[in-house]
């Protein structure tokens, strides 16, 4: 989706497409990096946001991602939400991840990782049912809105080895 498209913008239609049929990945691939954007594109249920400047290989790696139940940022949208998720953080109260169980903090680390929930599922040698609900209790426990919040406290929490 674009964000600029004759007769429905792509967050409307992306908000559209994900009530209707929620396993359906939506990548918005657009010239609009603005802030407000991108957060109402990942709020509407898009999985995914790229710039049409990226590197090509960027589309690739981020309708893969998509495509097999994960999310993609690419790296300059990442940068721009982990800075404005900082900037905001300091104005919800943490969450420590004592909280957190060991199978939940592993799993966070592979979230963190960018990995979908098929494969951390085979890392974990676990079933994908068991870790949707592990995602889930460690978004609720969290406080993350989203993979993405949880995906950037995982690596502030250095549960993510650099790079990784």
């Amino acid at each position: 989706m674009d964000i600029q498209m004759p007769g429905l913008d792509g967050i409307t239609a992306a908000a559209r497409i994900h009530r209707a049929v929620p396993t359906t990945g939506v990548v918005m691939l657009t010239t609009f990096g603005e802030d407000h954007f991108i957060q109402r594109a990942l709020e509407e249920g898009a999985s995914g946001f790229l710039l049409k400047a990226d590197d090509p290989w960027e589309l690739l790696n981020g309708v893969q991602a998509v495509a097999s139940g994960g999310a993609y940022l690419s790296p300059r949208v990442a940068a721009r939400v982990v800075a404005g998720l900082r900037a905001h953080r300091a104005a919800r109260p943490r969450r420590p991840l004592q909280h957190l169980t060991d199978r939940e903090r592993d799993v966070l680390a592979r979230l963190g990782a960018g990995l979908s929930n098929a494969e951390i599922a085979a890392e974990l040698h676990l079933v994908e049912g068991t870790v949707k609900a592990h995602v889930s209790a460690v978004l609720a426990k969290l406080g993350a809105r989203n993979r993405v919040e949880a995906a950037i406290t995982a690596h502030e929490a250095g549960l993510v080895a650099r790079g990784g």
